[in-house]
C-alpha cells in the first residue's frame, strides 16, 4: 500500500480465489492492529475484522480490478470499525470537522514511539478522526494519501487531526493511571478457576462435565465447531505440551491467559475467552491461531 513497500498485484474477479485469501491472511494481523486501537480492544478489534473480511468477500466479485487491493481492504476495514463504534453509541465517534491548517511531520520518529506505547484505553479517549489518522501513520506508517483514501476524509482534515491527537497523547501521557483493577464475583471466580485447574491437569472428561449440551466453539482464524464436535478440541490440546493455562483479563474481560510451561516469566502468548450459561460453558472462543491479537493487549492476572 505504502511508496515504500512493492507494487501490489492488481486483482480481479478472475483472480484465483487462493490468491485472494492469501492476501487476507497476510494482512490480518495488520487489520487487527488498526481495529484494536480504533475500538479500545483486542477482543472487539477482532470482531470488526471478521466482519470486514465477510464484507470483503462477498464484494470481492463486483469490485472490479483492484490495483491497491490493501488499500482497497483498508477502506472496508475502516469502515466497519466506524459502523462498530457507531452501534456502540460512543460520543467520541463523532468526527471533527474543524478545519486547521496544519503540517503533519511524516518522519516524527517519536511520535510513532509514543503511538506504539499508548495502550488501547489511551486511543479510545481520542475523537475517532483523530485515533484513526495516528493508527494509520503513526502506528501501522502510511502516508497522507494512503490515509486519505482510507478514511475519505481530505489530507487539511488528517493534518489536523494528527496534530490535535498527537498534542492529546502527550497530555494523556502524563496523566496518572488510577482505574481500579478488575474483579470477578466470587462465583465467577470459582467457575473460571475449576475450568483452568481440570485443564491444566489435563482432565477433559472434567472439563468436558462443565461444557452445556449445545457448547460452540470457535478457533479464531481457523474454524467454528459445536456439540460433539467440540471433542476434537480436547484432544488436539492433549497432543500438545506448548501450553498452561492461568486465569486473568484481557481488556478487563475475564479470561484464560495461556504461558509456556517451561517460562512463566514470558508474556501470555494467546488467550481464550469463555462465555456461561448458567453453570455451564456456552461457548469457547480460543486464540490459539490468532496470536496477532494479544498485541496490546491489557493482561492482569488473577491473583
Amino acid at each position: 500500500m505504502a511508496s515504500t513497500r512493492s507494487e501490489p498485484e492488481v486483482m480481479t474477479a478472475a483472480t484465483p480465489r487462493e490468491a485472494f485469501d492469501r492476501l487476507l491472511g497476510d494482512l490480518r494481523p495488520k487489520l487487527h492492529r488498526y481495529c484494536a486501537r480504533m475500538t479500545g480492544s483486542v477482543i472487539d478489534g477482532e470482531d470488526v475484522v471478521q466482519e470486514a473480511m465477510l464484507k470483503a468477500i462477498e464484494a470481492f466479485g463486483d469490485a472490479g480490478a483492484l490495483a491497491n487491493p490493501e488499500g482497497w481492504l483498508f477502506r472496508i476495514t475502516h469502515n466497519a470499525a466506524l459502523d462498530h463504534l457507531r452501534r456502540r453509541v460512543r460520543q467520541e465517534a463523532v468526527r471533527s470537522d474543524e478545519d486547521l491548517d496544519m503540517i503533519a511531520d511524516q518522519t516524527a520518529s517519536a511520535e510513532a514511539r509514543l503511538a506504539a506505547a499508548a495502550s488501547m484505553r489511551t486511543f479510545m479517549r481520542l475523537p475517532v478522526a483523530q485515533r484513526s489518522s495516528i493508527i494509520l501513520m503513526d502506528v501501522l506508517g502510511y502516508s497522507l494519501a494512503e490515509i486519505a483514501s482510507v478514511t475519505d476524509l481530505s489530507t487539511a482534515a488528517i493534518k489536523a487531526s494528527l496534530h490535535r491527537g498527537r498534542a492529546r497523547l502527550h497530555a494523556l501521557a502524563r496523566e496518572p493511571d488510577d482505574m481500579p483493577a478488575p474483579r470477578l464475583a466470587e462465583a465467577e471466580r470459582s467457575r473460571l478457576a475449576a475450568y483452568v485447574d481440570r485443564f491444566n491437569a489435563r482432565d477433559f472428561d472434567a472439563v468436558r462435565d462443565m461444557l452445556s449440551d449445545d457448547v460452540r466453539l470457535e478457533l479464531v482464524n481457523r474454524s467454528r465447531l459445536s456439540g460433539k464436535e467440540v471433542n476434537t478440541y480436547f484432544g488436539n490440546y492433549g497432543g500438545a505440551r506448548d501450553w498452561r493455562f492461568t486465569a486473568g483479563f484481557v481488556d478487563r474481560r475475564p479470561a484464560i491467559l495461556v504461558r509456556d510451561p517451561e517460562d512463566a516469566l514470558k508474556p501470555p502468548a494467546y488467550f481464550i475467552l469463555l462465555q456461561w450459561g448458567g453453570n455451564r460453558v456456552a461457548t469457547i472462543r480460543d486464540f490459539r491461531h490468532a496470536r496477532y491479537a494479544v498485541e496490546g493487549a491489557e493482561i492482569i492476572v488473577l491473583e
